[in-house]
């Protein structure tokens, strides 16, 4: 008896440290105050208000492990007379807490150790989400007089600990991946390893680091405004990783206090960056811009949503409007033309001075209204922000006065045209002057010259403006959006509705959603570009706004660049427009395939007649590919991004082409890579009525079995009903399933296109 005693007592002191330990672990110690939703855990030191406790509960993973040090969870840049001075919590003397309700924490550092900061305060709020593994970050800086602030990092998440098998999604562009980032951050060769990213330019705001089978770390704002802003991840001394985001107050010398006009987000999840997209998208999809996204208010005309193919060809209408007429007699659907060089100034130097056409109005003017006549139209190219400094009218209309200007009081220029060094100047979007000239020019293209809308080049990016004379804000702020919407609408103003013009733009975003028709992502084809490196392109963006927006475009060409008769001749190819070498054809494949099951518009550039013979699988290729997605517009026009059910593709090593995106200038246009990439691609879709549709495209040269199956419960489908399938002849019954167990076996073709649709039995 005295034994089993004994065994009691060593069971009874055994539950309670355990309890005591798992207490400690879920609701800190006596040196942190700790708030907890049942989700996460986020804990801040009583002493300094360091963040000392970040949990994921649903997945039982701590952020910080006991050799983490995590700092201050703010930073602050100062300038004054051209310096700069950062500090943090450490220069405080004095710090407090409380917790005004259980889901929320308070910080408080006064009394600086500096006398010109001595008066400083700064006040930080977090809270919980109710009902979401998701907290609030939002800061106040007071009383900082005297001094300029420069930037404010917060909220700053130091300590992350390694997740293994880790991923960094990022919506640059459209979307990229990388893994294994913080290898990649360690191998950058400089004092400062990190990367960091500016929004508007990103397409919209939210950054994950994830382990698909641990945890995933995900950051965001909820700025529903635009401010411009960025987002960073660095490594410290420890080898662990730092998220910052950098909040930019605009430079306000009378000003002595900020608050940030918006929350930093900052959660935990389990999956990768479609769950990412999905947490962000429940956000981002109630915002304005979802709301008055021009395809969800019928702005769009018809003739752009049923855009089959668009050919992006250069110069003048004879190497562009005939080409496009060549193919779409082929394909027997619409095609229309995003149209380079058609202006009577050099590119990337001579801007704005885009009329008259450089074939002459009147030539101009009768090759548009033939393509009109055979259902052809045109977009035509305009920059929306750049000025050549060596142009007749940069003088003449004292354009200088009206460029944006740096934070050291100078004109920003940038030569791009590397045949002609000449540079041009970004201008200021803040300016009346500049919303006045582009309007007069898109009025001038569409009314006079009859095209059918106008390319904005740069669209998607905002810039910092210092010129105090602009009427905007001085430096960071939301100016530059409010005025690119000031702008559309002026465009829009001027151009009767009957025309149905719309307004296309470089990139993809989320704030440009209710002032864009048509929106181009290049990265469909980022290894034209870039080259195989450590970033993988994934439709990011797509995931969370496809249904909001069209989107085309990409640089997947069967012909080296070419190159503008307006150019230095002496950097001319001997053999303009000449057939890339056939290594590089499953590249084309690779994305025009990518392109259609990621649900955008295909795009051929350099379209020449010639290759339908010469090139005839790749031509072929893509007008199935063109065909297929004509009859599955339900699902790659207007469906809602899903996560694919789980097959196994087969991979290949390809010749990769990096080109110039014109002609080099000593004649090495193509570089080659080597990279292993899917042979399969898919994409899933729900449309509006429930039914589902999952596209495939295969780029092998071998047939290739694909073997679908899941469960009808994890897209919402009925218990039972029909497969069909959709491809370049139309639609096609399978089969049915029952029971929610959907399996489907398909073997592909070489190059074989489809859309597998389930429905329910109606």
């Amino acid at each position: 008896m005295k034994k089993l005693n004994l065994w009691f007592c060593y069971l009874l002191l055994s539950y309670f440290t355990i309890l005591t330990s798992s207490c400690s672990k879920n609701n800190g110690d006596n040196s942190n105050i700790i708030i907890d939703n049942g989700k996460i855990a986020l804990g801040f030191d009583k002493n300094n208000g360091s963040l000392s406790v970040f949990r994921d509960i649903q997945n039982s993973h701590d952020w910080f492990d006991t050799t983490s040090v995590t700092g201050s969870p703010w930073e602050i840049e100062f300038t004054k007379d051209g310096v700069s001075e950062l500090i943090d919590f450490s220069s405080a003397t004095k710090f407090s807490s409380s917790k005004p309700d259980p889901a929320t924490i308070v910080l408080k550092w006064k009394k600086f150790n500096k006398p010109e900061i001595s008066k400083l305060e700064v006040e930080a709020k977090i809270s919980l989400d109710k009902d979401k593994a998701l907290s609030y970050w939002n800061i106040s800086v007071r009383n900082y007089d005297g001094k300029l602030l420069k930037q404010v990092l917060f909220p700053r998440i130091a300590g992350l600990k390694e997740g293994g098998n880790e991923y960094l999604a990022v919506p640059q562009w459209m979307g990229q991946i990388m893994k294994d980032p913080r290898k990649n951050l360690a191998a950058i060769k400089s004092r400062i390893r990190k990367y960091e990213w500016i929004y508007p330019g990103l397409s919209f705001q939210c950054l994950a680091l994830y382990d698909p089978e641990k945890c995933g770390f995900y950051a965001a704002s909820n700025d529903s405004l635009s401010y411009i802003k960025n987002f960073s991840f660095s490594l410290d001394t420890l080898n662990t990783l730092v998220y910052r985001m950098h909040n930019l107050p605009s430079l306000d010398p009378s000003s002595a206090n900020y608050s940030t006009p918006y929350s930093g987000v900052i959660g935990t999840f389990k999956g990768d960056w479609i769950t990412t997209a999905g947490i962000y998208r429940d956000w981002g999809s109630k915002q304005r811009w979802a709301r008055e996204s021009r395809i969800k208010r019928n702005l769009t005309p018809e003739w752009l949503e049923n855009t089959a193919l668009w050919v992006w060809n250069r110069s003048k209408s004879d190497n562009v409007l005939v080409p496009a007429a060549d193919i779409k007699q082929r394909l027997g659907l619409p095609v229309n033309v995003f149209w380079h060089w058609w202006h009577g100034c050099s590119y990337d130097d001579g801007f704005p001075e885009y009329v008259p056409p450089r074939e002459g109005k009147k030539s101009f003017l009768s090759a548009v209204a033939e393509a009109h006549k055979k259902g052809i139209k045109s977009i035509v190219y305009m920059n929306q922000r750049l000025w050549g400094t060596t142009t007749e009218s940069w003088t003449k209309e004292n354009a200088v006065e009206h460029a944006v200007m740096n934070a050291g009081g100078k004109i920003n220029t940038h030569v791009y045209n590397i045949f002609s060094n000449k540079g041009t100047a970004s201008m200021c979007m803040g300016t009346q002057f500049w919303k006045d000239k582009y309007a007069s020019l898109s009025d001038s293209a569409v009314n006079t010259y009859t095209v059918d809308g106008v390319y904005m080049d740069q669209a998607c990016s905002a810039l910092l403006c210092y010129d105090p004379d602009h009427g905007h804000p001085v430096g960071p702020g939301k100016y530059w959006l409010e005025n690119f919407g000031k702008l559309t609408d002026q465009i829009r103003s001027k151009i009767p509705q009957e025309k149905q013009m719309i307004l296309a733009g470089e990139g993809c975003g989320e704030a440009w959603l209710p002032h864009l028709d048509l929106m181009l992502t290049l990265a469909v084809s980022k290894e034209r570009y870039a080259g195989v490196n450590q970033w993988e392109t994934i439709p990011f963006f797509q995931a969370v706004y496809h249904e909001y927006s069209i989107t085309y475009g990409n640089y997947s060409s069967l012909l080296v660049p070419p190159y503008d008769e307006l150019w230095p001749a002496e950097y001319a190819p001997k053999k303009p427009l000449e057939m890339l070498d056939k290594k590089f054809n499953k590249q084309f494949l690779m994305e025009q395939a990518r392109s259609f099951v990621w649900g955008m518009q295909p795009t051929i550039a350099n379209y020449q007649a010639k290759l339908a013979s010469q090139r005839k699988e790749e031509i072929d290729f893509l007008l199935d590919l063109a065909r297929t997605r004509n009859n599955a517009l339900k699902y790659l026009l207007f469906g809602k991004f899903m996560k694919n059910p789980d097959f196994e593709t087969p991979y290949e090593e390809m010749d990769i082409s990096r080109l110039s995106i014109y002609a080099g200038k000593t004649g090495n246009s193509v570089t080659t890579f080597r990279g292993t990439f899917p042979l399969v691609y898919s994409g899933t879709w729900q449309a509006d009525d429930m039914d589902l549709g999952i596209a495939l495209a295969s780029i092998s040269d071998k047939q290739v079995p694909v073997k679908l199956g899941f469960n009808a419960d994890e897209y919402d489908l009925p218990a039972s009903g029909k497969i069909f399938i959709i491809d370049d002849k139309g639609r096609k019954e399978l089969g049915s399933y029952t029971k929610n167990e959907i399996n489907v076996d398909l073997t592909l073709a070489p190059g074989d296109l489809c859309v597998v649709e389930v429905t329910s039995d109606k």
